[in-house]
């Protein structure tokens, strides 16, 4: 499923920017390779300084990989290690599996450095990452690497999978034994009555409440059905058989 705009935290996609022709700037140093970017546009009149319209990329060599390789999307053709200053490559995005770890909106566009201003920031995390700390010691926190829709830079996506589709963030709902919760995100259910959340609510799930006020028809028709078959157990195994990540910290 293709879309532009409507992302949510736990979303799974596949993520993709066409590779465009550029240049490498200042050489390629162990762990960066710095190149003019092909998309954005120099913001003349920034107020928090000056941009030179180059972007420097994480690399890998002597067996060191630096967060900024783990967690970055972009890549050169040919790569890093095949290129010095002045040499013309490509930089972009080969479809890669993410898995959403924050999704912001901006109703002032970021300042920014660059143009155009940003007006959403979503977060994620590659195929394989979830929070943990890196081999050499150094901290990855957990959120992952940020893009920003919309900003320039022509990227694809592809929606793999949506935990809780029908559900929103505030929802209130009842589960098929009884336990109210608060849905919070895909792994945030909040029990009422106190208990641990345990294993999540036992499916189908009742909507209750939407937006602090009584559901409608519609809305209670579409989760019970979602939530016919399955459970919460199997969502979380299907999540985690895409990204190969856990789902909470």
């Amino acid at each position: 499923m293709m879309y532009e705009g409507d992302f949510r935290v736990g979303d799974v996609l596949s993520v993709a920017c066409p590779f465009t022709v550029t240049r490498v700037e200042q050489g390629v140093t162990w762990d960066h390779v710095a190149v003019r970017w092909p998309w954005w546009e120099i913001d003349t009149d920034g107020q928090f300084g000056h941009w030179n319209g180059i972007v420097a990329l994480g690399v890998g060599s002597g067996g060191h990989v630096s967060p900024d390789v783990e967690t970055g999307l972009f890549r050169t053709d040919p790569p890093p290690e095949q290129l010095k200053a002045g040499d013309v490559c490509r930089v972009g995005v080969p479809p890669t599996v993410v898995h959403v770890t924050a999704v912001d909106h901006h109703d002032a566009p970021l300042e920014t450095v660059w143009l155009p201003h940003p007006t959403q920031t979503v977060t994620v995390l590659r195929r394989g990452l979830s929070y943990r700390d890196f081999p050499d010691g150094s901290h990855l926190d957990g959120s992952g690497y940020t893009i920003h829709p919309g900003d320039g830079i022509p990227f694809s996506f592809e929606l793999l999978m949506r935990p809780y589709p029908s559900l929103q963030v505030g929802d209130e709902v009842a589960d098929a034994v009884g336990r109210a919760w608060r849905f919070d995100g895909p792994w945030d259910g909040t029990a009422f009555d106190g208990e641990s959340a345990g294993a999540g609510p036992e499916w189908p799930l009742g909507l209750l409440t939407r937006a602090g006020t009584p559901c409608s028809v519609e809305d209670a028709e579409a989760v019970a059905t979602s939530t016919a078959s399955g459970s919460h157990q199997e969502t979380v195994r299907d999540w985690m058989s895409l990204t190969e990540a856990s789902p909470t910290p």
